[in-house]
């Protein structure tokens, strides 16, 4: 998400907690009130304290351009900063199979997403908003989702955009999907209905589903955390890795080249499923 689009959305919650105000009309209490809804909202400790974040930088700027000398009412609120956190909880081996089993069984378009993300670690989003045409088959017949922002679906990091192969369940969602005879050019047409992914509707239909296969705590995130420890059992390089499931990457030295070619990525995916 763009530091636009964030500034737009915070900014959008504090009008609806509190009301559309000049900046310098804005008080303490607004800004407890502020944190009491996003709280109501359900949002985590982290999360909260991104928006806040937001908040506190467009209205230093705001008062900057309108030469106000103002405290800032959303500096130095008070929440629990452990509000909402909670384990970050992996799909254990047993689970995983389980869920497989039961994606075959039942062999539906939600079973095909839960399958896709339980093996390659997608983001939820990432994998609802995917078209027909992101699927692509390389040489030798072997299948990779190419993962790039849509007008529909943006993308939550720069380096969120990547090739990743699809083996086990994964590819057997993708061969599923590209099975079929529509005229809709989204994998997924029910989650793409406007010109937005519904993805709150996609996790609230499969964590629905997964409650009954999975250990308490468990989401459909949990498989992206499993991902990670299932590459970190197979020794694989944790670079590699970074370009799998985009995760952060430090050091300066990553920020060079175009990365591990999609054989070198399918080697560790096969090695995991």
């Amino acid at each position: 998400m763009s530091f636009q689009q964030a500034a737009e959305r915070a900014c959008g919650y504090v009008i609806a907690a509190c009301g559309d105000k000049h900046r310098d009309a804005y008080t303490k209490a607004d800004a407890n009130a502020f944190r009491d809804a996003l709280i109501a909202r359900g949002l985590a400790a982290s999360s909260i304290t991104r928006v806040f974040s937001t908040v506190r930088v467009v209205t230093i700027f705001a008062a900057s351009e309108l030469g106000l000398t103002l405290n800032n009412p959303f500096a130095d609120v008070y929440y629990d900063r452990s509000a909402g956190v909670t384990d970050l909880t992996s799909v254990s081996a047993d689970a995983l199979a389980t869920v497989q089993v039961k994606c075959r069984e039942l062999d539906d378009d939600l079973r095909w997403l839960i399958a896709l993300v339980s093996d390659t670690g997608m983001r939820l989003a990432e994998a609802a908003g995917l078209t027909r045409e992101d699927f692509v088959r390389g040489e030798n017949g072997f299948l990779f989702v190419r993962i790039l922002p849509h007008p529909w679906r943006r993308l939550k990091t720069k380096g969120s955009k990547r090739d990743v192969p699809l083996e086990g369940a994964a590819r057997w969602a993708a061969e599923r999907i590209l099975d079929q005879m529509t005229s809709s050019q989204f994998a997924f047409p029910r989650y793409n209905k406007t010109d937005t992914t519904n993805a709150k509707a996609v996790s609230a239909a499969l964590n629905k589903f997964m409650k009954e296969h999975v250990p308490a705590g468990c989401s459909m995130h949990s498989f992206r955390h499993s991902m990670r420890d299932r590459l970190r059992a197979v020794e694989c390089p944790s670079d590699i890795a970074d370009q799998i499931g985009a995760w952060q990457t430090d050091g300066v030295g990553h920020g060079y080249g175009s990365g591990y070619p999609l054989e070198v990525l399918r080697k560790w995916m096969k090695a995991v499923t």
